[in-house]
């Protein structure tokens, strides 16, 4: 009996020893697969409760139901925090994609995707993540799993479409606006303006958006009378002809010719109001959006395309009137007919394609065709692009005290007439200009 207590003492120090061993070898063995995990980026998502669950849920058939929708999202919301906080930003965003596109496949609920997909371009945006031929891919898939969730949803009401339109034209100006700052393409990837351009057209063609045509006919009329009462109450994004213009400008940035080619095809012609000298509606929507189109173009230095959009337009879409005819129609001030937009357009390119020499003509050119600018939507964007081709082509630049308000522009510069045309009509010194090389 004397000697069992100590030999039961030794056993019981003996197995506290190992204990506090085993406790140190547990220990090491954690960190080492802590330290395992951040050398291999982090990606073991394993011992993650909330990860664990989500996975789960976006593989339930339940997924279509809106509560089991609405928890996927906001633990899908909780993931992206976590991983951001824990600085894996990679893992942060991929969570923020795959369940976007998950929720939108698979349960086809629009409405919870977008609120994960103002987080997605959030995410991309703060953690500084680099705009990859992959990432445009990812919002592509997205985009169009986005336009078939909302096609398919036949329960849902005009407003809510509406709304849930203007949400996806907010992702993805955030996302072209990601792609320019962390991007490699000046303006912004042309694969993220070309979504943005398809878009804008499928909005202007929505009437969830821009309401009925005795609607659209109405805010058009108020817009061109010019209404003050009336300024704030259309927005762009509720606009049809706002939603073109900016479609055309997206895919102009996008160079997506054909594309723009085909939506003027698809548009009527001048009617006899739109086409009289002196209107006060605005133009043809196919005129508008051409002379926009081109404007861009130019803007960016890219003559090869608006010297190919301008010819094609001339030889496919305006054939009621030869060129001659059109050509001549602009000289004469007594036939009762606006000015040409494509005979504009035509003389503008080949103005550009000359040296800055041509900069009074350039000059005379535009303040000619003021008027007819003038009644453009948004005529101060239109300013804009000109005073910019000015400037690119021409060297010619606005006063000092507004070179930092671009987006602002005054009007074109005028004052300089025909001068340095050796008394030569600036009109035909324009038209002398255009036909120089055969044409467009």
């Amino acid at each position: 009996t004397s000697t069992a207590i100590p030999n039961t003492t030794y056993r019981t120090n003996d197995t506290a020893t190992m204990s506090a061993a085993a406790a140190r070898r547990r220990k090491q063995q954690q960190k080492r697969a802590e330290a395992a995990k951040l050398a291999s980026g982090g990606d073991d998502k394993s011992d993650d409760p909330v990860q664990l669950r989500l996975d789960a849920l976006l593989q339930d058939p339940t997924l279509s139901e809106e509560a089991v929708a609405y928890e996927a999202l906001q633990l899908a919301q909780s993931s992206v925090r976590r991983n951001v906080k824990l600085g894996k930003f990679a893992n942060a965003t991929e969570v923020a994609y795959s369940t976007s596109l998950a929720l939108l496949l698979k349960s086809g609920r629009a409405s919870v995707s977008s609120q994960l997909l103002a987080v997605l371009v959030q995410v991309l945006s703060e953690t500084h993540t680099e705009c990859t031929e992959k990432w445009v891919g990812r919002f592509a898939e997205l985009d169009a799993a986005y336009r078939k969730a909302l096609d398919e949803d036949g329960s849902m009401n005009s407003d809510e479409r509406g709304r849930l339109q203007r949400l996806h034209l907010q992702f993805l100006k955030k996302g072209l606006k990601w792609s320019n700052d962390l991007g490699k393409t000046r303006f912004g990837d042309m694969g993220m303006h070309a979504l943005l351009g398809d878009h804008c057209w499928n909005m202007s063609c929505d009437e969830a958006v821009v309401g009925t045509e005795e609607e659209r006919k109405e805010a058009a009329a108020k817009i061109s009378a010019q209404e003050e009462e009336d300024d704030d109450e259309y927005e762009d994004e509720d606009l049809e002809i706002g939603l073109r213009n900016e479609a055309v400008s997206h895919y102009a940035l996008a160079e997506k010719i054909d594309t723009v080619l085909e939506k003027l095809k698809s548009l009527p012609a001048p009617t006899a109001e739109e086409g009289a000298m002196g209107h006060v509606c605005m133009p043809a929507q196919r005129d508008a959006l051409l002379t926009r189109t081109i404007l861009v173009l130019l803007a960016v230095e890219n003559m090869r395309d608006a010297r190919t959009l301008a010819a094609s337009y001339l030889a496919e879409i305006e054939t009621s009137r030869t060129e001659a005819q059109l050509k001549k129609s602009y000289l004469d001030k007594a036939d009762g007919k606006a000015p040409s937009h494509i005979i504009f357009v035509c003389m503008l390119v080949r103005i550009c394609e000359k040296d800055a020499k041509t900069a009074p003509l350039f000059n005379w050119l535009v303040r000619n065709f003021g008027a007819e600018l003038g009644t453009m939507h948004d005529p101060e964007v239109v300013k804009t692009y000109t005073t910019k081709i000015g400037r690119v082509y021409f060297n010619i630049q606005p006063p000092p005290n507004m070179m930092d308000m671009m987006e602002n522009m005054m009007g074109m510069m005028g004052g300089m007439g025909g001068a340095g045309q050796g008394g030569m009509n600036p009109m035909m010194a324009a038209m002398q200009a255009m036909q120089q090389g055969g044409g467009m």
